[in-house]
């Protein structure tokens, strides 16, 4: 008796941890979530949840993408037979400056706010493209 009672708190304990997967994009992040806390998939992952669709609230793309199969999602995949194999899906927006968060903080700029025509933009990158030459890094043209 005290051996079952053993492995099956030892299966507790083992079975109850979160399968999870997290993707960072590297951009800021917004207040703006989605979140589809029961997003199914069927067969044990082999069809997976549908797609979300982020376009629409996400206007300045997706900052992380976190996903995970808690107990409870795991708990029903295993009542009914892994036909359903449920997801927690959290999606955050990137706020609206993403290519600022891009540059280096240390990164050397050079500002293109007074070009008016083509040809100053020009002479703006010739001049950036010259710099980064000479110190042997990268340079970024700002408007």
């Amino acid at each position: 008796m005290f051996r079952r009672l053993l492995v099956a708190a030892s299966a507790v304990v083992v079975l109850s941890g979160c399968y999870q997967v997290n993707v960072d994009t590297g951009l800021p992040a917004s207040l703006d979530t989605i979140e589809k806390p029961f997003a199914l998939g069927f067969v044990y992952g082999l069809v997976p949840p549908p797609t979300v669709e982020t376009a629409s609230k996400c206007k300045n793309g997706v900052s992380k993408v976190e996903s995970q199969m808690s107990v409870v999602n795991w708990l029903v995949g295993a009542l009914t037979g892994g036909i359903l194999t449920p997801w927690t899906i959290k999606i955050t927006c990137a706020s609206s400056n993403k290519a600022a968060s891009l540059v280096p903080a240390e990164a050397v700029r050079v500002s293109a706010t007074s070009a008016n025509t083509s040809a100053d933009y020009d002479r703006v990158v010739a001049t950036a493209a010259q710099l980064s030459r000479e110190i042997g890094q990268a340079v970024y043209v700002t408007r």
